[in-house]
This record gives structure tokens, C-alpha cells and sequence, in this order.
């Protein structure tokens, strides 16, 4: 262990962390569609409770490591002093939409791949190729366009990152380490609250356990890549789980192995896939699943697509942005976790109302 090189060992864990993940998903069926799709349908808030519970805990441990010094979250992506507001939307929205179209978002796409299903396959890569196409490709001169005509720059206003804690404190004057732990207070507070305030969630342990499981592995994953993963000559650069960028790599991994290095995310995806099928089979729900007709393919790769660009555009999926980025208590991540949120609801509607048009008009309005 002591000769094998840092990339390799971050690498060797994420694969681990990602395969604790696809077990744990899989054996919960852990789904943020799923929990929006429950509480649109059917007003069932456990799934969803899951998913903020996975927030705060997130948001509670990775604070810690930062309080500690063993990690700086400013290094992480979310933080950039350049808030990408139009792109945390747009993209939010554009994702939030797709995933609806492809029957679950970036990480269900994958414990579903594991566990048998081949149109999760099909929306993998297509996710990964549109992804790639919005981050170095031909879409991407269109993100480039919108993040140039919006982007903030909030070091003009006296800020070095867009982490709520300092704006609270640009504001207030507080210190930065007491508005840190004010927000992280307020928000992880406040989502613990909200969860363990219904009785129903309180009585479903596997909804709990999910919650706090998939909450713990972005803490990890701050450590595995921003301690263990320190290198003086090649540092491993500081991430967390993050589900449409790394598919993208994957795909062009595996199709330039001998060129390529792996890295976390990579290993990440592959983690999550190996997890779900290993569950899958000891618990007898492998399954060989294909598309029911050209519609239902149609549909798939169209929600596949809009996926992989608005993951992109807006930094992320609802693990990356919406687990991930909130642990860094980024305002940017909290515009995006908003706007997916908003964007799978618009889906729901679509789904049920069968037009755009229908699915604004229920949208807006209540019954």
C-alpha cells in the first residue's frame, strides 16, 4: 500500500464509497425522482424526507471537517467566487425535467443499470455524450455564451466565494467562523427538523437509514480526495459525488483505457453500478429490462439528453449539486437544488397533463 500511488488508492475508495452508495439505494430505493414522484402524486414526503435528511448530514459533517482544517471546502467547485446564477437555473430546471423523462436522475440511472435495466443503459450514454458535448463540445459554446452574459463576479463586491456563510458575514460583520456555524445551524437545523417532525418518517427506518448513510458519504469523499488523496507532486483534486460529469469520463475512460487515468468520479460510477448489482442479486431483483416501445426509447433518450446538459450548465445533478454542493453551504448549489426541484415537479405535471401547455397551467395553479 505504502508504494501504490495516491490517484490509485482515492480511486480504490470512491469505487468502495460508490459501491456502499449503489447498495444503499438500491436496497432503499433511495430516489430523489422517486420522492418528488411520491409527493406530487400521491403526498408522501418520506422519500423526499430521505433526500434532505442526506442534506444535513452532508452539510453537518462536511462543516466539521472544514472546522477542523482537515478540509477546506473553498478549494471544492461550488464555491467559485463566480456565481453562475442563469446556469444554476437553467440548468436546474433543464435537469430536473429530464430526469422526470428518464425515470430517475444521474445516480438512480446507474443502481438501475446494476440491477439489469437496459434503458438505464441507453440514458447513460446519452446523459454521458450530451454531458461531454455541454462541457468541451458543441453546446458548450452555448454555456459559455450564457455563463459570459451572467456570470457574477462577487469578488467586486467585497467576497472570496459564494458560500452563504459569507455573505452572512459581509453583511453582518460576524466572523466567518460564527456565520458558518449560524447557517449551518439554520439549514441543517431547520431539515432535521422537517424530517424527524412527521410521525411517518419517524417510523421508516429504511427511509432513516438511507438518509443518513448516503449524508455520511459525502463527508467521506471530502476526505478521501482532500486528505488521503494530498500528494506534493500530483494532488488529487478535492472532490465529492457528483453523478453527470463523471458518466461523461467514464464513457470516454473506457473507450481510451490505455491513454487514460482513472479518477474519483470514474471510479464512483463504477462503485454505484458494481453496489446495485450485487444487491440486485442477493436480493432477487436482477432483472433484465428493455424499452416497451419506440415511444417509451424516444422518451428515455430525450430525458437522457436534457440531463447530461443541464447537469452541466448547472454544476451538477441532485446528489452533486443537491447533496454535494449544499455540504458546502454554496448559494449557487442552493439556486440549482431550488430549480431541479421546481423542474421535476414541471415534469410530473408534463407526465400527467401530456403538453407543456397543460403542465404550466397545473404548475401555477392549485386545486
Amino acid at each position: 500500500m505504502e508504494d501504490m500511488p495516491v490517484g490509485t488508492l482515492v480511486a480504490m475508495l470512491g469505487f468502495g464509497l460508490g459501491a456502499v452508495f449503489g447498495v444503499t439505494a438500491h436496497r432503499a430505493n433511495f430516489c430523489t425522482m422517486g420522492a418528488i414522484s411520491d409527493l406530487v402524486f400521491m403526498g408522501d414526503w418520506n422519500r423526499f424526507r430521505a433526500w434532505m435528511l442526506a442534506i444535513a448530514v452532508a452539510i453537518i459533517g462536511s462543516q466539521g471537517l472544514h472546522a477542523l482544517e482537515l478540509v477546506d471546502l473553498n478549494d471544492a467547485i461550488y464555491l467559485s467566487v463566480n456565481l453562475g446564477w442563469a446556469g444554476a437555473i437553467i440548468g436546474g430546471l433543464l435537469f430536473g425535467f429530464g430526469m422526470t423523462m428518464a425515470g430517475g436522475c444521474g445516480n438512480k440511472t446507474l443502481v438501475r443499470l446494476g440491477a439489469g435495466n437496459l434503458k438505464s443503459l441507453v440514458v447513460a450514454i446519452v446523459l454521458g455524450i450530451f454531458a461531454y458535448m455541454t462541457l468541451r463540445g458543441l453546446i458548450g459554446l452555448g454555456r459559455l455564451q450564457i455563463e459570459a452574459l451572467t456570470m457574477v463576479n462577487l469578488e467586486e463586491h467585497g467576497l472570496e466565494s459564494q458560500g452563504i456563510p459569507d455573505i452572512l458575514a459581509a453583511i453582518t460583520g460576524l466572523s466567518m467562523a460564527t456565520a458558518r456555524w449560524i447557517v449551518t445551524l439554520v439549514i441543517a437545523g431547520g431539515l432535521l427538523a422537517f424530517c424527524f417532525k412527521d410521525s411517518a418518517f419517524r417510523a421508516s427506518r429504511v427511509n432513516i437509514v438511507a438518509g443518513l448513510i448516503i449524508g455520511a458519504l459525502i463527508p467521506l469523499a471530502w476526505y478521501a480526495t482532500g486528505v488521503i488523496g494530498q500528494d506534493d507532486f500530483e494532488p488529487t483534486p478535492l472532490a465529492s459525488f457528483t453523478f453527470v460529469s463523471p458518466v461523461g469520463e467514464s464513457i470516454q475512460y473506457l473507450m481510451t483505457f490505455t491513454g487514460a487515468t482513472i479518477n474519483f468520479g470514474i471510479a464512483v460510477v463504477g462503485g454505484v453500478i458494481a453496489g446495485s448489482f450485487v444487491s440486485a442479486k442477493l436480493g432477487g431483483d436482477f432483472r433484465i429490462e428493455a424499452f416497451t416501445d419506440g415511444a417509451d426509447m424516444a422518451r428515455h433518450m430525450i430525458g437522457g439528453a436534457i440531463m447530461g446538459v443541464g447537469g452541466i450548465m448547472g454544476l451538477g445533478c441532485t446528489i452533486g449539486q443537491g447533496v454535494t454542493g449544499m455540504s458546502t453551504l454554496a448559494l449557487g448549489s442552493l439556486i440549482a437544488l431550488l430549480s431541479i426541484i421546481a423542474g421535476g415537479v414541471f415534469g410530473m405535471k408534463y407526465l400527467e397533463e401530456g403538453s407543456l401547455t397543460g403542465a404550466a397551467t397545473a404548475f401555477f395553479t392549485r386545486d
